[in-house]
């Protein structure tokens, strides 16, 4: 099992070394002058000039790279701005802060919007597909089929507000979505990112119920699960014991594979919501055209993304050996 680790933590260093790299060079290879892509509304030559100067633009491309990469883990001097601190993704010139200072303020939000929606859409989505195979046929499984194509059909600019109008302001049941750091306030935390959460896993269950209805009826038409009814297995240890974990590494490499849309899925339920994470951040940076807090996001998301992924990948090695062997 620590060899299968250390081969996917090198393959995800190598991935990480690629992508810093692509895009530094295709940021900074533009025709555009990266110095006025971080120059703030109301720039003037003064300032221009002190740009150039902080990000190094007078020396040469592969110079400036050696910089940014050595930034990452031991920092950098930046000129009139100071020392910046590892991890070094620049600074942003239209907040007046370390492009870290930035994100690590802001993923907190995101990481529990990400895992609370991920948590979500599994425990929803399985639980559904689970009861929807065991009454197949059923009224209960036409009604979840049912359920789970129009949550598929829906999107969360459309389903957000309509949520918050009925449960917050109408129900009363819900907070109003907001973050609140879950070291401050737990509960707080937990109430006030429930609907986003909720929100944001309609989509994805709605898929996963499907998927696991599929797989739970293939699974129990297999011929080692008819062996184990023969032996006289009762239906719910032959349920729970073979065909469940038989169909559960298939959904833990299209959960896998989801991670990075459930990233992608939190910039629309932040914007929706109000809600200051990183999907949000990165928007403001594109409209803003701060390259350097573009490229901190991108990094950092992508960083996220794929340790998620080695996690992922070793859950996925305890269940089915076959893969550490591969």
């Amino acid at each position: 099992m620590l060899r299968f680790l250390i081969r996917r933590a090198l393959g995800a260093i190598v991935i990480i070394f690629l992508l810093i790299t692509l895009t530094f060079f295709a940021f900074h290879t533009m025709p555009v002058d990266p110095a006025q892509l971080n120059c703030p509304k109301g720039c003037n030559p003064e300032l221009l000039t002190q740009i150039r100067q902080n990000m190094h633009l007078d020396r040469s491309l592969g110079t400036q790279f050696w910089d940014y990469i050595s930034g990452l883990f031991i920092g950098q001097d930046m000129g009139s701005i100071g020392h910046c601190a590892a991890p070094c993704f620049g600074y942003s010139y239209n907040t007046q802060q370390f492009v870290w200072d930035r994100i690590s303020a802001n993923y907190p939000a995101t990481f529990v919007l990400a895992i609370g929606g991920a948590a979500c859409f599994l425990i929803i989505g399985v639980g559904l597909g689970m009861l929807s195979a065991w009454k197949q046929g059923s009224i209960l499984d036409r009604v979840a089929s049912s359920i789970s194509l129009i949550g598929q059909s829906t999107q969360i600019y459309f389903i957000g507000p309509l949520a918050m109008a009925l449960f917050v302001y109408s129900l009363g049941w819900l907070n109003r979505p907001e973050y609140i750091p879950i070291t401050q306030d737990p509960w707080g935390c937990f109430m006030g990112m429930l609907l986003p959460c909720l929100v944001m896993s309609v989509i994805f269950w709605s898929n996963y119920t499907r998927q696991v209805r599929s797989l739970m009826l293939e699974q129990m038409s297999e011929d080692h699960i008819r062996a184990a009814r023969a032996k006289g297995m009762s239906s719910s240890y032959v349920w729970w014991r073979y065909a469940l974990r038989g169909a559960m590494a298939p959904i833990i490499t299209i959960f896998g594979i989801d991670l990075g849309t459930v990233f992608s899925g939190a910039i629309i339920t932040e914007y929706t919501f109000n809600i200051q994470g990183l999907g949000f951040l990165a928007v403001k940076s594109v409209n803003s055209m701060d390259l350097n807090l573009e490229l901190g996001v991108l990094i950092f998301s992508s960083v996220a993304i794929l340790l998620f992924n080695i996690i992922v990948d070793a859950t996925y090695g305890l269940l089915d050996p076959r893969v550490r062997l591969g």
